[in-house]
């Protein structure tokens, strides 16, 4: 029986990927039982596209705000989770664009006791291009790759759902991306979810799914499977983070491997405790 899920999408200020990414969410052939978008500050025109989707959506749509004090990746995760009911939780970033397989294969290959870790397909510059203007999604090793990105590689373009179940059952490697993550809300609560001390980019993703290591819980691969393409955009770096690259979010990080801590300070408690309040004064 498939898990109650909440599938929370982050995005700033890029209203047109936001609604390639929600179409890809609506077309889904198992649907998520709630959509969160969780938005990190961006203007009001953001607002409206999720409005104007949630008029007519097939699950329900809601929208999580948050000020624009910068990159809060991690606090505007949290506030997500808070604002959703799912027994597990699917994190994506609002610039990208499903496989229609996508909800059914993390169904299909989630664990009690674990976590999904998937990855995503970069598509070019000129095919990000072609698919914000209306083309259509192409999953195959002959989409436009970008350049650089580290990406080319058969897991991220073939659906292929035996290949998938067995690289799942090895529950080790990966790298830690938020833009395709899968956890069960129990877990999540055990960590106290994301550390909202985390501002700036970076660290966020890896900080969680170390806590929730040191807690058991068990790292399961989604390859060959949970397929996406991710939007080509000016970034700082074309694929995540230089693994020799020093960020400022990189002592917090330390400072939780070295103590081996389970829960964060600053976590998805107190965000669940305000949204409780404000539905009892309403």
């Amino acid at each position: 029986m498939a898990p109650r899920t909440s599938l929370i999408i982050t995005t700033y200020n890029w209203k047109e990927a936001l609604a390639l990414c929600l179409d890809s969410v609506a077309a889904q052939r198992v649907l998520p039982d709630e959509v969160i978008v969780a938005d990190d500050g961006s203007r009001e025109d953001t607002a409206r596209v999720v409005h104007a989707f949630a008029r007519d959506f097939p699950v329900p749509l809601r929208h999580a705000w948050q000020e624009d004090l910068g990159f809060r990746a991690a606090r505007v995760r949290n506030l997500g989770i808070a604002a959703s009911t799912g027994d597990y939780v699917i994190f994506l970033d609002g610039d990208m664009v499903l496989h229609r397989e996508f909800i059914a294969d993390h169904h299909a290959l989630i664990r009690p006791g674990s976590y999904l870790l998937g990855g995503r397909l970069n598509a070019s510059q000129g095919e990000a291009a072609r698919l914000l203007t209306g083309g259509t999604p192409r999953f195959s090793l002959r989409m436009p790759f970008a350049r650089g990105s580290g990406e080319l590689k058969r897991k991220h373009a073939l659906r292929l759902p035996l290949l998938a179940r067995w690289k799942a059952s090895r529950r080790k490697g990966g790298v830690a991306m938020s833009c395709n993550l899968g956890v069960w809300r129990r877990d999540l609560e055990t960590v106290n979810g994301f550390d909202d001390a985390y501002e700036g980019w970076g660290r966020e993703d890896d900080d969680l799914t170390l806590r929730l290591r040191h807690a058991g819980v068990e790292r399961r691969l989604l390859r060959y499977a949970g397929l996406a393409i991710h939007l080509w955009h000016k970034t700082r770096w074309p694929d995540g983070i230089p693994p020799n690259q020093a960020l400022p979010n990189d002592v917090l990080l330390q400072r939780t491997r070295d103590t081996r801590a389970i829960r964060c300070e600053r976590g998805l408690d107190a965000h669940v405790a305000r949204a409780q309040q404000l539905a009892e004064a309403t």
